[in-house]
């Protein structure tokens, strides 16, 4: 119990400390930024435990499969919440990040294809397959009119071949390596040039690499290195998006790690990119340590969906409508913690653990606008929240994922409100489902049938937020006109 109030009263302060330091920080430095978003990495994809029971960490036996020691040191520095919600695919939920909007706002509520119209036959009409374009209100665009350098390293997939947003330099980022239309190399090998038989999908500006025995992840991270150094020179306070490719397919691990993991493991070469990866962010951070940059760094580490592979105990997989598609690891901390006044904004405690309240990858925009000192056009709307106000309680805990298309899960959307969560299935059995997540963090029990007082609450809260979205519905498979949820 006094941990609990110990941890209530520690979250005031956060807020006592951003009202106080706001006006004072801004008008001289400002923090530096430096997301870290991993593809297709689910909350158990590493040795870092996000999950708790009866109010512990607990780790499980997937976590024994990883190695990340960079996340641990991470998750010993800063701050990592249990419950962090993306949308069940990567485009979506990158550009959600970009905007503060959600899926059914913006309407890129199925992943991009780079080469047309990624369709199935009740897909709704008006979805926005195209993704960003220029005109875009976007985090990057509105840091880089406020006079911070913006860099963009890495996976792109806000937009199809033939649109502006194919190039990031076009939505607000300074300078992009490697950011193109598609969603996966067509090779992690630098001796294949990062492309396929076909020639197809080869990340931009890696030339001198090629034919050189050197994994993507690392070359990315020797780019990443080399964009910080110039950023620095500008005397411009950064923000640096760090989008790896990986850990997305095709599983082609660099051999440096894939020795450390035995022929028989499941998931071996997954496994193998993981640890790849979170080398490459610790070398990341000693790079901003060398530049003297850390202590005025805020680092956020996120996944862009549920894992590809299991997230057990959770259920679902990436693309599905369970936990396991939609929860992702979420850790946020300054660099090199210090006592100044640029971390006085945000006063993380090290080695926190938030299990009260769920953040949502809406959040990051509002969160990094607000401790940069930067607002949004008027009229724009944001769906997102400070994650200071979210880790406080002072803000409506809600999250609205919309998937009006064909996948391994069909035509659904699901509504978070605090514990509880909402699946409705336009076409499919059952239409419903309602889940204590609080008692019941596996989906076991649904309680549709038998709390039908909150399964109308739940469901009323759900309508109307698609409503105020001005969401786009799949289309009946009969009729081919829309379908808004119905609860019968």
């Amino acid at each position: 119990m006094g941990y609990r109030i110990g941890q209530r009263l520690y979250r005031l302060a956060v807020l006592s400390a951003f009202a106080a330091c706001t006006v004072s920080v801004y008008g001289s430095e400002r923090p530096n930024f430096l997301v870290f978003l991993i593809d297709d990495m689910g909350p158990m994809d590493t040795s870092v435990p996000f999950l708790s029971e009866a109010g512990e960490t607990k780790a499980y036996p997937l976590n024994e499969r990883y190695r990340t020691p960079t996340m641990q040191q991470l998750a010993r520095q800063g701050l990592r919440f249990e419950r962090f919600y993306a949308n069940n695919v990567c485009s979506p939920s990158r550009i959600s990040l970009l905007t503060g909007q959600s899926s059914a706002r913006h309407r890129t509520t199925q992943w991009i294809n780079p080469y047309g119209l990624n369709a199935d036959n009740c897909a709704p009409r008006q979805w926005n397959w195209e993704g960003l374009g220029a005109g875009s209100v976007t985090l990057p665009g509105l840091l880089s009119a406020a006079g911070y350098h913006t860099l963009h390293v890495g996976k792109g997939h806000w937009g199809p071949h033939g649109q502006a947003v194919a190039d990031p330099r076009k939505i607000g980022f300074h300078r992009n390596v490697a950011g193109a239309a598609y969603g996966r190399p067509g090779s992690y090998f630098g001796d294949r040039n990062y492309t396929n038989a076909e020639k197809k999908r080869q990340p931009p500006h890696l030339e001198e690499y090629h034919g050189q025995s050197i994994h993507l992840t690392e070359a990315l991270t020797e780019e990443m290195l080399k964009q910080l150094t110039l950023a620095k020179a500008t005397g411009k306070p950064i923000f640096a998006h760090m989008a790896f490719y990986a850990v997305h397919s095709p599983f082609e691990a660099d051999p440096a790690f894939l020795k450390n993991y035995p022929e028989k493991l499941p998931g071996r070469d997954f496994a193998a990119m993981i640890e790849g990866m979170d080398h490459a962010v610790g070398r990341i951070l000693q790079h901003l340590a060398t530049l003297d940059m850390a202590e005025k760094t805020l680092v956020i580490f996120l996944g862009d969906n549920g894992s590809v592979h299991s997230s057990l105990p959770l259920r679902g997989i990436k693309a599905e409508r369970f936990e396991g598609g939609v929860r992702v690891p979420f850790i946020v901390g300054w660099a090199k913690p210090a006592d100044n006044t640029i971390q006085a904004l945000w006063p993380i405690q090290p080695g926190s653990h938030h299990t009260e309240n769920f953040g949502t990858i809406l959040d990051l925009m509002p969160t990094i606008l607000n401790l940069s000192g930067t607002k949004t056009p008027e009229g724009y709307l944001l769906d997102g929240h400070d994650l200071r106000e979210v880790y406080a309680g002072q803000t409506k805990e809600t999250f609205l994922m919309h998937f009006p298309h064909q996948h391994r899960n069909s035509y659904f959307t699901t509504w978070h409100h605090n514990h509880w969560k909402l699946i409705y299935q336009y076409h499919n059995e059952p239409r419903v489902q309602l889940f204590d997540l609080s008692n019941d963090p596996t989906e076991s029990n649904d309680l549709s049938g038998k709390d039908r007082k909150k399964l109308e609450s739940m469901f009323q809260e759900m309508k109307t937020a698609l409503i105020e979205a001005e969401a786009v519905y799949p289309l009946d498979p009969g009729s081919k006109e829309p379908t808004p949820p119905r609860l019968n």
